[in-house]
């Protein structure tokens, strides 16, 4: 089902995300931004979406929800001149579901290809915890890879310090900084980082450090060798040449067999 509200109401309605074909859609009643969901495992929240048609003429939308598991009552209809349509619509927590937050969008597409969309941020009740691991680090001739692994029940924003240490001591020093990123819950991500200036000699060690909001933190290290492998293969070079130039001389020599003397005349 859905409810039609005649051009009267239309000046009460919350603001919306706006298309350009004249309509929008935005969550029913007050004002909000995005729509907002707490439970726990096996509850069934509810809300409404409203669709706004603005226009002159009549405006088919398709609706549906991503990222969360959310059912709508009408995941088709046609909304009349300047009139606004409400849908409710459920979101089902999945029984056995991790605490921590969950986020999607209720979409919203005309005929023409036209898109309208609002979030959906969902918390799934139970104890918060912020974990995350640093995994298969790896260090190669100009970057440096990892894997950072959410182990919590929470969304994170990672900060990452790198530093290394050579023979002659520190050669990477980079402080923390936030990284462009919001891991969820069990989510896994592949990060380079590149090191232009590594050493051309030695060995160096690697160790990156990550934290987050909540108390995350985790450590991991890892060794790398740096050879000039040019002047490696310069040096076995001329080792080889200076072994052909003493076995040619050896050879040269003439060979000296006992018992042999010069005749006399």
């Amino acid at each position: 089902m859905f409810l039609l509200f005649p051009p009267a109401l239309l000046a009460a309605a919350p603001s919306a995300l706006a298309e350009s074909g004249g309509w929008s859609l935005a969550p029913s009643g007050d004002a909000r931004p995005a729509f907002y969901a707490e439970g726990g495992p096996g509850a069934v929240l509810e809300d409404t979406v409203a669709v706004t048609n603005r226009g002159r003429t009549p405006v088919t939308v398709r609706l549906r929800g991503t990222g969360v598991p959310a059912t709508l009552a009408r995941t088709a209809l046609t909304v009349p001149a300047r009139t606004r349509a409400e849908v409710p619509f459920t979101v089902t927590v999945p029984r056995g579901a991790a605490p921590g937050d969950r986020t999607g969008v209720i979409v919203a597409r005309d005929v023409h290809g036209r898109t309208a969309t609002v979030p959906v941020r969902l918390r799934v009740g139970g104890p918060v915890l912020a974990a995350l691991t640093v995994e298969h680090l790896a260090v190669h001739a100009d970057r440096i890879t990892y894997d950072l692994v959410n182990r919590g029940t929470t969304v994170l924003v990672p900060k990452l310090a790198v530093h290394a240490d050579g023979l002659f001591g520190r050669v990477l020093d980079r402080a923390p900084r936030t990284l462009p990123v919001r891991l969820p819950p069990g989510a896994r991500r592949t990060f380079s980082e590149p090191w232009p200036g590594r050493p051309l000699l030695g060995e160096a060690r690697v160790r990156l450090t990550v934290t987050a909001a909540g108390g995350a933190r985790d450590t991991a290290s890892a060794s790398a060798a740096y050879v000039p492998w040019g002047a490696v293969a310069g040096a076995a070079a001329a080792a080889t040449a200076g072994t052909a130039v003493l076995l040619h001389r050896r050879r040269a020599r003439p060979a000296h067999r006992p018992g042999t003397a010069g005749a006399v005349s």
